[in-house]
Parts: structure tokens; C-alpha cells; sequence
């Protein structure tokens, strides 16, 4: 999204509501998820992109923004689509056809309504008849991590004429496709639609892949929904923040895994800093500024697996990470010669 010019967006490309499906944010029938909802129990832990270019069309163009200069996009980074969606600018843009691939700390599952809910940092014009600038993204799911399934998606926009980049889209006309909903409400995504794909187990799904929707109606460039309707949405956004910009992903039904039978405990530990990076130090001091000698720790990944272990005392309260960890959300446990145990997160950055 092109976040410096839209912030004056007015209704330029307008479309009565028409369509039959469900309406933007706010209005009666509307399915959008706003991120502070209760239904939402978890957030992506990891996140892997693979950006596209700013013009898929001519891969020679490029966009120079403070200081550098690519012909990918290059608005945020990995880690900013993990936890909660603060605001629309902490996003990762992914260019024309650029992907994201978000695990979490428990695989999600098909319970009731929906499962998990997409956030894009869409707006609302400014001037009436108040249509939207969104940008689409096809949605798929993995239970383990190589093999995805898409979910069957809508878009019965016309294709007669070029939504262009500071265009709007009515949401009425769009189903199932990342993006449908403006900043801070999520698209929603129901696993149940998936329950006759082969090869994917729906009550297990631990990665979701959000693919940027190349929304140009040149059919030899083209995005197609799953009716095989050319999906228009903006195009071109040329730009270090063009294509899907992805701020988060919050789960509604999640699947407690192996790493879940030892309950998180009230955090009685002071844990600094938080986030930490990889191949930092993390500091970690009881509230009364002290560490009870031979305290054994463990550092455990969303899988359960412990990736670090060791102890520590009054001399030393600091746990080395290692430089390979992954970006993404961890448990620390500890254990002290009292047979005190503690559970805490942390998140390695």
C-alpha cells in the first residue's frame, strides 16, 4: 500500500453495495473481526516472506526510499505480521505476488464459526460514498508445512476497467480473500470450507501462507479466484510498501499441543529484554532482584522441543540465545532447588 499518499485517499473509484456477500466493518452482516475481540485467543509466533517485485510487469522498475533502493518492495520486516496488530504501519508489504509463511505456538483447528482471522491495513475513502482501498491476498493452510491448500475464494468486481492503485473496492463483492476488511478488523477464515481436501488435516494446521493478489485484469499477468474471475484490485502500487501488506494473524481456535500440559504459572520472574534477539543475552532476576541458586531452566519452541537448558544462580542470571533461533514466540521454564517451578514467554526477535 502506498502508506505516504493514502492518507488523503478520497473516493475516486466508486461502486454502489451490490454485491451478496458480506459488507465492510461496521455495517449489519459484516463478518470482520476487530483485533481487540475476546474470540481471538493467539497470534502468529514466526514469520518468513518472500517479497515480490513493486511492478511484476516491468521487474526492472524500481522505488528508492530512504536511501535504498529495489525493485522488490522492502516496507517492514518479517517479524512485524507476529502478535498483536498495533498499528496499520507495523506491517510487511509483499509486492506483486510476495508471500508470507506464519506458524504459531499451537496448531489451529476447525471449530465453531470461524478459525483464524487475517489483518490487512486497509482504509476507508474519505469522502462519501465511502468505499474502500483494500488489497487482496489468497489464503492457504498446511498441516505440515510443505503441503498447502487454498481456500476457495470470490471476487465478482468487474474486470472491464483497471482498479488503479488509489482505487477503491466494495467488499460486497469480495469473499474469502485476505484483505476484504480495512485496518484493525481482520478477515475471517472458516477450515471447515477445507474438509474434503486431500492431504491436510484441518484440526492441525500449523502454518497459514497469505499470497499477495496481483490484481491487474492483463490476463497474462493476472490473479484468478477460485471460480476463475480475473480479481481486480489496485494496480499498480509501485512502491516500497506495494502489494499485501500483512499486520497480523489471530487465531480463534487453537489446538493445545504437547508443551501446553505444564500451564503457565503466574510470571514471578523479571525477564530483560523482551523481546531479545537472537545471539543476545537475556537477563532473568526474581521481582525481590535476586535468583534462588541452581535454578534449572529450559527454553522451549512452539513444537515443545527444548532448544536451550541449563541453570542459573546468583552469579549468573543471564541465559545466553543462541544465534540460530528463529524469530517467533518461546516458553521459558524454570525449576529452583524449592521444587518452585515458573512458566514465562519470551519472544526471540
Amino acid at each position: 500500500m502506498a502508506l505516504l499518499v493514502l492518507l488523503s485517499l478520497t473516493g475516486t473509484f466508486t461502486i454502489s453495495a451490490q454485491g451478496i456477500y458480506a459488507p465492510a466493518a461496521g455495517e449489519p452482516g459484516s463478518t470482520a473481526i476487530h483485533k481487540d475481540s475476546s474470540i481471538i485467543v493467539a497470534w502468529a509466533t514466526n514469520c518468513v516472506v518472500e517479497r515480490g517485485y513493486i511492478n511484476i510487469v516491468d521487474t526492472t522498475a524500481t522505488y528508492t526510499q530512504s536511501g535504498v533502493t529495489s525493485n522488490f518492495t522492502f516496507f517492514g520486516y518479517d517479524s512485524l505480521a507476529l502478535g498483536y496488530p498495533e498499528t496499520n504501519m507495523t506491517a510487511v508489504s509483499l509486492g506483486d505476488g510476495g508471500s508470507a509463511i506464519l506458524e504459531f505456538a499451537f496448531p489451529i483447528k476447525n471449530g465453531n464459526g470461524y478459525d483464524f482471522a487475517v489483518f490487512e491495513n486497509g482504509l476507508k475513502a474519505s469522502n462519501p460514498p465511502y468505499q474502500y482501498f483494500l488489497e487482496l491476498a489468497f489464503v492457504e493452510v498446511s498441516s505440515d508445512g510443505e503441503n498447502f491448500v487454498r481456500f476457495p475464494s470470490v471476487s465478482a468486481t468487474q474486470t472491464e476497467t483497471q482498479v488503479a492503485g488509489f482505487d477503491q473496492l466494495d467488499p460486497t463483492y469480495i469473499h474469502n480473500l485476505a484483505g476484504k476488511y480495512i485496518s484493525d478488523y481482520g478477515t475471517p477464515f472458516d477450515l471447515e470450507d477445507l474438509k474434503d481436501s486431500t492431504g491436510l488435516d484441518i484440526n492441525n494446521i500449523t502454518h497459514i501462507k497469505i499470497i499477495d493478489v496481483v490484481g491487474i485484469i492483463n490476463s497474462e499477468f493476472s490473479s484468478y479466484d477460485s471460480q476463475g474471475n480475473i480479481i481486480n484490485d489496485p494496480w499498480p502500487t509501485a512502491f516500497w510498501t506495494g502489494g499485501f501488506d500483512l499486520n497480523a494473524v489471530g487465531v480463534i481456535n487453537s489446538l493445545q499441543n504437547n508443551i501446553v500440559t505444564e500451564n503457565l504459572t503466574p510470571n514471578n520472574l523479571i525477564l530483560w529484554p523482551n523481546p531479545v534477539s537472537a545471539g543476545g543475552v537475556l537477563n532473568i532476576k526474581s521481582f525481590n532482584n535476586t535468583v534462588i541458586p541452581d535454578t534449572e531452566f529450559r527454553i522451549v519452541d512452539y513444537h515443545g522441543s527444548t532448544v536451550v537448558s541449563g541453570k542459573i544462580n546468583y552469579e549468573n542470571s543471564v541465559i545466553s540465545i543462541p544465534q540460530y533461533l528463529k524469530t517467533g514466540l518461546y516458553f521459558i521454564y524454570t525449576i529452583n532447588s524449592d521444587g518452585k517451578k515458573n512458566t514465562s514467554k519470551i519472544i526471540i526477535k
